[in-house]
């Protein structure tokens, strides 16, 4: 992270570099070079130079050549460039190689999403997963973040005798790390305490996942005017947030918005942000968006599904949807789209086209979880109606003497409770249930 070295000033005129090993990764690697600028944008970094580059092998000292390296700390040097930034995964050695010989900041695509996720951390579940993050990337690169770290000292109730400032430091840090997983483990047992209460009012539960910036927030805000954060920026909000949704037939969902994917997202946010994503792995089903305007939109899919696949998510219930068509402009990708995915809804958030449809494809995925009951209620039992109108849809209801005859529609995990009122058939001994519509 910038803030880790000491320097004058922040950056102000940056480098970009991608390195590719193959050329059948040639496109991807500029795409993802693009991709790149856009995450180095959202932290307000000045960009003055893309450069694409192709090398044989991996070597250990830079990555790439020390021929080529030389090349591209000229091409620093001649744009007068205070910072080096690399698309690949740089080892903390490489990094400190790629210091030594430039003699300006070098920072690789981690740092820099672990930067974006610092600055935009607002909740407190956010900011200790963040933390957690950047102090696991941080370890072992200590070494060239203090000019004083080889020094050595003694004295007692100091440090130990002979210990370095950088293995003091790194005791420091590695405590720290210590003492936020514990807090982290304190906020997911709140979140499993809270999930419970959500489980006992058995209210069905979509979450939207996607890459970042495709407009899952947007959908949220657009679905039930939430006052969500909404930017078009990557990464503009980084915590879940949960509203409630009337359908039409009156049944209630809960929407749960995640943070986004994106490629190459480090291994540590992964593992620290599981929490978060975790809501993903416990809806009932997921509402995939997808930017139909990107050309990549194929690419980001995948990402998605990859990581949707890391926390077990991607064998659940999913319907797809493909936003922002009303800035498509090649005329063959939508029809190309809809060939590879036929059920999928094409709306815009943003003029609201095929908003209507979204919400009757949505309450057709909240159905295939409910079924449709008849019950008979004591009189007495004001509280079971009360819950049947708040978590489900009644569809019939009369009064009898000391008896409320009720047809409801409600989700399946709710017949426990009201199994002891289900109506038996006339001509069975099982209980009656009639199919949802």
């Amino acid at each position: 992270m910038f803030e880790i070295r000491a320097k004058e000033k922040a950056v102000q005129r940056a480098l970009l570099v991608g390195a590719y090993i193959s050329a059948d990764l040639k496109t991807e690697a500029q795409n993802l070079l693009e991709e790149l600028a856009e995450l180095v944008d959202t932290l307000g970094i000045p960009i003055v130079g893309l450069e694409l580059i192709s090398y044989r092998e991996n070597h250990a000292r830079y990555l790439i050549g020390s021929g080529k390296a030389q090349e591209v700390v000229d091409r620093a040097k001649e744009l007068e460039c205070d910072v080096l930034i690399f698309d690949n995964e740089l080892s903390p050695s490489q990094q400190r190689n790629w210091e030594e010989l430039a003699g300006i900041t070098v920072a690789d695509r981690q740092e820099i999403i672990l930067d974006i996720f610092g600055a935009r951390a607002q909740t407190r579940e956010a900011r200790i997963q963040v933390d957690l993050a950047r102090m696991q990337y941080s370890l072992p690169r200590l070494t060239r973040a203090w000019s004083h770290l080889g020094q050595q000292g003694g004295g007692i109730g100091a440090k130990g005798e002979g210990e370095s400032q950088l293995e003091q430091d790194k005791r420091k840090i590695r405590l720290q790390i210590d003492r936020l997983k514990r807090e982290l483990e304190e906020v997911r047992r709140a979140r499993a305490t809270q999930r419970k209460d959500r489980k006992r009012a058995p209210v069905p539960n979509a979450a939207i996942v996607g890459y970042t910036n495709v407009g899952k927030s947007s959908l949220l805000h657009r679905l039930t005017g939430a006052g969500v954060f909404v930017e078009n920026k990557l990464f503009a909000t980084l915590d879940t947030t949960t509203r409630k949704i009337a359908l039409p037939n009156k049944q209630p969902l809960l929407l749960t918005d995640t943070v986004g994917f994106v490629r190459k997202l480090p291994h540590q946010l992964v593992e620290a942000f599981n929490a978060t994503l975790e809501e993903a792995a416990l809806a009932d089903f997921l509402i995939h968006v997808l930017d139909a305007s990107q050309e990549e939109v194929m690419s980001f899919y995948n990402t998605t599904m990859r990581v949707l696949g890391q926390l077990g998510a991607d064998t659940k219930q999913m319907l797809i949807v493909f936003n922002k068509v009303d800035k498509v402009t090649d005329p063959h990708a939508l029809p190309a789209l809809r060939r590879h995915f036929p059920d999928a809804v094409f709306v815009s958030v943003q003029t609201g086209e095929g908003i209507h449809l979204l919400i009757d494809r949505i309450s057709d995925f909240v159905a295939r979880g409910t079924v449709t009951v008849e019950l008979r209620l004591p009189a007495e039992r004001a509280d079971l109606l009360a819950r049947l109108h708040r978590e489900g849809s009644v569809r019939d209801l009369r009064y009898e003497n000391a008896w409320t005859e009720v047809v409801a529609t409600m989700p399946a995990r709710s017949l426990e409770m009201f199994a002891p009122f289900l109506r038996q058939s006339a001509d069975a001994p099982e209980l009656a249930q009639v199919p949802s519509e």
